[in-house]
């Protein structure tokens, strides 16, 4: 049991027999009345986000995961094939269960993949990633007074704001927890 004043993102919590995953977390105290956490959390089976408030100090049961490295195969319907690095044995685990981490995933990649009692809760890419632009704007000439940023599209799908200079066939280095541009780099 943890108290909701320790929550923070990314802890898993069984609640009426789901498991959430903490996505955004807000402790208020009101000047009148008991101080209240509110949570945005979304459940790993369904990928459902729901928004729930606690009341301050109240315990909740979380849950302890194993966290294993494994090594994305392929797309199979609705589901991605993983590898497990160590055992080589083979996992599928539904999209909806890998949330945004989707967005910067290509074949071949390691990311970190927690489990609870043999189910696949959360995956969690490597914190940068580097990744060919497949589509971008040409730049207009001079428009460089200020930070201006244009919209991509890089190997994954995923579309990225970056400096006006990137341009197609470069790649780029992303960070995957703020989804930001980090550096123009050259091939992996």
């Amino acid at each position: 049991m943890v108290s909701v004043n320790d929550l923070k993102k990314g802890i898993v919590l069984k609640l009426d027999g789901d498991l959430f995953s903490v996505l955004e977390y807000q402790h208020v105290k009101p000047a009148r009345g008991a101080s209240f956490v509110r949570v945005k959390m979304r459940n790993v089976r369904r990928g459902t986000v729901v928004d729930k408030t606690f009341r301050g100090g109240e315990k909740v049961e979380d849950v302890k995961l194993v966290k294993r490295p494994m090594q994305y195969l392929y797309e199979e319907g609705e589901d991605l094939v993983f590898m497990d690095t160590e055992s080589f044995e083979q996992e599928s685990i539904p999209k909806k269960a890998i949330g945004d981490a989707l967005m910067f995933l290509k074949e071949e990649d390691i990311v970190e993949i927690a489990m609870y009692e043999g189910e696949a809760v959360t995956v969690e890419p490597p914190q940068f990633v580097t990744l060919k632009v497949t589509y971008a704007e040409p730049g207009l000439k001079g428009d460089t007074a200020t930070n201006v940023l244009k919209p991509v599209t890089v190997e994954t799908g995923a579309e990225v704001r970056v400096p006006i200079f990137v341009n197609e066939g470069d790649f780029i280095k992303i960070n995957t927890q703020t989804k930001e541009y980090v550096e123009r780099t050259k091939q992996p």
